[in-house]
């Protein structure tokens, strides 16, 4: 191939060190389409292939035209999004709420809008990186804390009690642990010392508390107004895309005017927003299907455990098994795909410890878990 004069320059000519690199460490990444049972993807209740939400789907093209053609300031804007916006505020019991085109936007445009260099902002050491790069794009001091320990969380808070803008920042369920976090003790924090609380319910919306609204109700209903900022999306558990900040109304008309990713970005598609309004309706409905998942999932911890397995502090859809190293979570991987499940390997930097994100949904069955489990016992 002849060489370009790109090539010649510092970034160009050090891609084949920086490939080299990582393929000795076995970290190169490739993009794979779906094959054998989902055993990997956040299409929890199945929403993603449901008639319905399709139907509506290719009703709001019909309706709207294949994209909104600008940003929502400009042009992009239709009544869906408030009508979405709308349901999902109803559903989640907040003032209002605020549609971006995906979870990353949504809390990078929130946490670096709302946060400035005046803020301390406390953060589980296990936070999604969309949430860190937040923290980092606003500025802030960042403060890290130990995963879920809220005793070492109210340590660092103590010894910045003189600051005053202070930020706690969270996921509800964590993506690659699949733990969950205690809300109201998060609240009680808060509360005492004077911080804003920003909770991503990504990996719970449609899964937990009342009608699938989100860790933020399943035990705190009464108290769900002293959470400043939610974040839930559609990209999961209701199978499409986008999310949504839940938040006061004033606080929507501020992110409204100084969220970069919301303000300078092309509008989501309004077919998005309208099939989004079948997924919030259907999920609410999906007791049923709440139920089989955790009850799955329980058991799917139970059998792992019985043959020696590590699965973490786990108590949801999403079960780690924690594995030695990172050759032998690629070479699980692998053997569950030759026999029909599609379980990827999650390794260094992503995870502290390499290991098969297993990530459940409402449409698995018992036997087929069996059969997953055996396969692990065998490895």
């Amino acid at each position: 191939m002849q060489e370009t004069p790109s090539t010649k320059l510092p970034f160009f000519s050090e891609l084949p060190a920086f490939f080299s690199r990582l393929e000795s460490q076995k970290r190169i990444r490739v993009l794979d389409p779906p094959s054998g049972l989902d055993l990997c993807s956040n299409d929890y209740l199945g929403l993603s292939t449901h008639p319905e939400i399709i139907q509506a789907l290719k009703e709001g093209i019909d309706i709207y035209g294949a994209g909104s053609t600008a940003s929502r300031l400009v042009r992009g804007h239709r009544t869906v999004f408030e009508e979405l916006e709308n349901d999902f505020s109803d559903w989640v019991q907040a003032e209002d709420s605020l549609f971006f085109a995906n979870g990353y936007a949504a809390n990078l445009g929130t946490i670096s809008c709302v946060a400035d260099p005046s803020y301390t902002i406390f953060c589980d050491r296990k936070n999604h990186a969309s949430l860190m790069d937040g923290v980092r794009l606003s500025g802030a001091k960042k403060v890290y804390y130990k995963h879920s320990d809220l005793n070492d969380l109210e340590n660092v808070l103590k010894k910045h009690q003189g600051t005053k803008h202070k930020m706690i920042v969270t996921e509800s369920v964590f993506s690659m642990d699949g733990d969950k976090t205690d809300i109201g003790a998060l609240i009680d924090l808060k509360e005492k010392y004077g911080a804003l609380l920003y909770i991503d319910e990504a990996h719970a919306i449609g899964l937990f508390g009342k009608e699938g609204a989100g860790v933020s109700l399943e035990e705190n209903v009464s108290r769900v107004s002293e959470i400043d900022f939610r974040m839930s999306t559609l990209g999961k558990a209701l199978g499409l895309e986008g999310a949504v900040i839940s938040t006061t109304k004033d606080a929507r008309k501020y992110l409204l005017h100084s969220a970069r990713t919301f303000v300078f970005s092309t509008g989501p598609l309004p077919a998005i927003a309208h099939a989004g309004r079948i997924a919030i309706r259907l999920a609410r409905q999906m007791d049923q299907e709440r139920r089989r998942l955790a009850d799955n999932s329980e058991f799917f911890r139970t059998s792992l455990h019985q043959i020696g397995r590590d699965t973490g502090n786990s108590n949801t859809q999403i079960v780690p098994i924690l594995l030695g190293s990172e050759e032998e979570a690629l070479q699980l991987s692998s053997r569950l795909e030759r026999n029909g499940f599609q379980a990827k390997a999650i390794r260094p930097p992503t995870v502290d410890i390499s290991r098969i994100r297993v990530s459940l949904n409402s449409k698995i069955k018992r036997e087929e878990l069996e059969k997953f489990v055996q396969l692990v016992r065998e490895n």
